[in-house]
Order: structure tokens, then sequence, then C-alpha cells
């Protein structure tokens, strides 16, 4: 899983005046007055929320969740992009393959807190999700419970309701069925589940690897290589270097879409997932009760997932939109603020062994042996963001620049 930085903000003056609620909920702990009552913060609820879900958390997740909640770092991360591109009247927020739909339920809380932000802002929610089961979970999770669910079987968009938060809410099967408009798209974790062609360089040029019956025992799989070429061998960069690569179609398939819709339309799209820039080899593995599993043995019983080739992706963005990343995790936190954070809490606690539990939840986070690399963050925006235009107002920012995007530079509140 993710994680991301509780404080986003460098310039904290600037998002005091912004925000001085959740600014609070940021940077200060209870006070120790016994006459004063406990503040009851965003991440209060969240926590509340989560045992009461999942039962009693040990101190670990505790100390990830407060000092780098994913979802206060995304949903601050779409709030920045939508006011640096001109405060549009309307956007969507668009995400694929959102699971129990934990962390959109947890970016709109985000959005609540900034409503002084996006008061004037019409926003709804558009699900990617194929399985209905899944759907009936996120539903559970994020609508009201006394507002009745739409279905509509057979239609593009098959279900919709209203958040707890009393903005609309769709889901489809497919992300060509989500309206075309102005919208920020969240992928995490989605692409290193997606299937993936693996190739082998051999004498005789590129093979496809293929999964066969093991000739010695009739109830095992083995690898092969493919006796000639196959038609997904297409995909193969004709100066690929690398001796193994494993390549998937269907992400190049959504990321060719995203970036027709945000070259068209405008927003942003921010990928957040396992990777690499086209230097790994072999990634497919399997994990099961969270170890790892031969991907061949009892298949079905595991989850299988493969590191995301982001230079694959940028490939097939075709220039229609410019690519930013990726970003370590260890890089694009540092540029969201969490070393300040880590300052504020440390200055906070007068315990020894919890500042010592807090330097040691930064360093698994940070750590490029630990998580500090494993984890990246890879974006998609209109090229008039880095260019410098304006593309809601149609004028010049002062300083046009790549590192004006929230966590590829610092980021700041204008």
């Amino acid at each position: 899983m993710m994680a991301g930085a509780r404080v986003l903000s460098r310039a904290g003056a600037a998002a005091r005046s912004v925000a001085p609620g959740l600014c609070r909920g940021w940077c200060s702990s209870p006070g120790k007055e016994p006459a004063q009552q406990p503040q009851v913060t965003p991440m209060l609820r969240h926590l509340t929320y989560k045992i009461k879900a999942t039962g009693p958390i040990s101190v670990a997740e505790y100390m990830r969740e407060v000092l780098t909640n994913p979802a206060q770092l995304l949903g601050i991360w779409f709030v920045s992009e939508w006011m640096a591109t001109g405060k549009s009247p309307a956007f969507q927020l668009v995400e694929l393959g959102p699971g129990r739909g934990t962390l959109a339920e947890d970016i709109l809380r985000v959005f609540s807190q900034l409503g002084s932000v996006l008061r004037s802002c019409d926003i709804s929610v558009h699900l990617v999700e194929v399985s209905e089961k899944l759907s009936e979970t996120q539903a559970a999770t994020l609508t009201k419970e006394k507002a009745p669910l739409e279905r509509h079987t057979g239609a593009p968009m098959y279900m919709k309701g209203v958040t707890k938060s009393g903005l609309p809410i769709y889901w489809y099967r497919d992300l060509r069925d989500v309206p075309k408009g102005y919208s920020f798209y969240l992928a995490h974790e989605f692409f290193d589940a997606l299937p993936i062609h693996k190739f082998q360089k051999t004498p005789q040029g590129w093979r496809e690897v293929l999964i066969d019956i093991d000739p010695q025992a009739s109830d095992r799989l083995r690898f092969v290589l493919a006796p000639g070429a196959t038609a997904a061998e297409a995909f193969i960069q004709p100066d690929e270097a690398r001796d193994h690569v494993e390549l998937s179609p269907d992400a190049g398939v959504v990321i060719q879409e995203l970036a027709q819709r945000i070259s068209l339309k405008g927003g942003a799209a921010l990928i957040a997932d396992y990777g690499h820039d086209g230097t790994k080899t072999d990634t497919f593995r399997g994990f099961c009760s969270h170890r790892l599993h031969d991907v061949l043995t009892a298949p079905g019983t595991a989850d299988l997932t493969a590191d995301v080739d982001f230079s694959y992706l940028r490939r097939m963005a075709q220039g229609r939109v410019a690519a930013l990343g990726p970003l370590q995790q260890q890089t694009f936190l540092k540029n969201m603020g969490i070393d300040v954070r880590l300052k504020v809490l440390l200055d906070k606690s007068d315990e020894p062994s919890l500042k010592q539990q807090l330097l040691q939840g930064y360093d698994m986070l940070m750590n490029p042996k630990k998580m500090g690399e494993r984890f990246n963050f890879f974006a998609l925006l209109p090229h008039q963001r880095l260019l410098g235009t304006n593309c809601q107002m149609n004028t010049r920012q002062s300083e046009p620049s790549a590192s004006s995007v929230a966590g590829f530079g610092e980021l700041t509140w204008r």
C-alpha cells in the first residue's frame, strides 16, 4: 500500500489562510490542560471509522496513518492542480479500480475539509469498476444510507447514488463510458494488476514467454518460449536493450484514453504504483497472505502482479500530454512536505520512545532500501500546464515550470 504525507505545504501561513481548520488538524495535537476537550480532527474520525470497521490497529499502523495518510496527500494533490489551472467551475473525480472505496472516501473527506476553497465548484465522482460485488462494497462505503441507489442493468453507467457529502456518484465498467469532461483521474495500484506479456531475447530474436503443462507432471505448469513470433511482439521497441521485457497492451489502451481526454478537456491523471522507468526485466510475481508465492502454483489462490514499466506508459501517451515521473516515493513525499510534518511531530512529542517510533516510521517510508524507491508517482497533464499557460483562463503564469506541479516540485499554495 502506498504511503503519503499528511502535512503538504511548505508555505504554512498561506495554507492556514486557505483552510485554517484543516491546517490545525495537520499541525497540532490536543492541548494538555485538563479542562480542554480533545480536538476531533479529520484524522481522528478516520481512525475511529477504521477501528470500528476492522478492529484495533497496531502502533506501527497508527504511525503510518498519522504521519503519512495517503488520502490527505492525494486529495491535496488534486485540489492543488485544480487551483493551479484556473479553478474550473466543475470537475469530475474519476478513480480506476477503486477497491473497497476507502481511498475515494478519504479524498472526498479532504474535499469537504477544503469546502471554503471548493465551495463554488461542482464536483461529481465517477468510479470505473467491473466487479458488481466490489461496486456494492464501494457504495456501502461512499453513499448515504437513506439515499437509494439507482441501478441500470445493461447500461454503460450501471449504478448511481449520492455520496455522504452530497456529491453525485456514478459507476461504469469501462473508462470509455465515463463522460468526457474536465477531470482528475486517479489510478492507485491499478496498473500493476493488469495482464502482461513477457518476452525473452534469443539468438533467433524475441520470443514470447508462454505457460504450458509440465510434461513431467500433468498437474503442474511451466514457462516455455514460443517457437516463433507472436502478435504481441509488435509492442517491443526496435531499440530495446534489455533481454527480458514485460508489456501490458491493456495498460497502453488505458493510457491512450487518458491522454486523449486530458489533451481535449483538461485536468490531470495521477498514477501511483510499484514500477520502474524501463530498467527492470522479470518482475512477475505472486502474493498469498502477504508472502511471495510461486505464480504457477495453485492458480487462483494468490494475487498476481508485475511492476509497471512507466517508460512504456509514457510512450503510449504518444506525446498528446506531458508526462511527469516516475518519481520515487522518497522524493515525492519530500516535495509534499513530509520533512516538515516529521519536525512538527518531533517538536510536539515529549516521549523519547515516541520520537524513536516516528523516526523509524520515517525511515521505512523514505529509506531507498525500504519503501523509498519501491513506490513511484507518475502524472499526465496538458502540455499547457508545463508551458505555463493557464488553460482555464488562457493567461500566462508568472513562473512557468514543471516544478510548480505538487509532488514533482515543492508544494505551494497560491
